[in-house]
């Protein structure tokens, strides 16, 4: 089950870089390289929270990193 969606984001992305790489022009070699790295990047996240669903985000990181000078401020 999880392989299917694996797969399914896989091809859902791999479309979506399809047709914006049609969207930018053939000279803009900088811009289609961002392009790919932040769509890889989105895709290796997204497989990760199909696998680990129950990784924390990252507003728990900040109540961890605040929480001490609340309670100094208190």
């Amino acid at each position: 089950m999880k392989w299917g969606s694996l797969l399914g984001t896989a091809f859902l992305v791999l479309c979506m870089v399809m047709f914006q790489l049609s969207k930018i022009n053939q000279n803009q070699k900088k811009e289609k390289a961002v392009l790919v790295i932040f769509s890889v990047l989105g895709l290796i996240l997204a497989n990760l929270l199909i696998f680990f669903p129950d990784v924390p985000g990252p507003s728990e990181l900040i109540d961890v990193l605040y929480k001490p000078l609340g309670k100094l401020l208190e």
